[in-house]
């Protein structure tokens, strides 16, 4: 193993951990310890199969991320409108209470703007536990994501 491949490794390791820490690039981070591993072997390894293999993953990690909480709220009955406020809301709320702030922030701002614009508490409600779920889900679809890509890469490089 020489200095490259851990460094490669070293930054998978943070893409995995970064997958669930919330406006940290989990996929992102693996994909530039895999290209930097890349680039390190004079564009030998890993192979080309393999690394549009895994920019694809990547790739659909990254979208996934961003719009999960997004499509999830959708799919509940929330408004655009509805969900760009609630993004705008989450993440001061990030910042001051951590992940925990912005699940309950999305879930209660997709609530609020969902009853006030329908008058329906159901269709609130129901908007804003799509949209928590969405933003959990698009974490635990990072995670195994950025630990296939971790598991994928040793496989291939070693």
């Amino acid at each position: 193993m020489d200095l490259m491949f851990l460094v490669a490794v070293a930054i998978l390791l943070a893409g995995v951990v970064g997958s669930v820490v919330p406006l940290v690039p989990g996929a992102g981070l693996s994909l530039a310890g895999i290209y930097l591993y890349w680039w390190s072997t004079g564009y030998a390894a890993p192979g080309l199969w393999a690394l549009v293999a895994f920019t694809l993953v990547g790739l659909a990690a990254v979208v996934a991320d961003q719009f999960g909480g997004a499509l999830a709220a959708g799919a509940g009955g929330a408004s655009t409108k509805t969900v760009a406020l609630a993004t705008v809301v989450s993440i001061p709320l990030l910042f001051v209470a951590g992940p925990v702030g912005l699940v309950v922030g999305v879930a209660v701002t997709v609530f609020a703007a969902e009853f006030y614009r329908t008058q329906d508490a159901g269709r609130g409600a129901r908007a804003g536990a799509f949209a928590a779920v969405g933003v959990l889900g698009s974490a635990l679809v990072q995670l195994v994501v950025t630990l296939s890509l971790l598991v994928g890469f040793v496989v291939v490089a070693l």
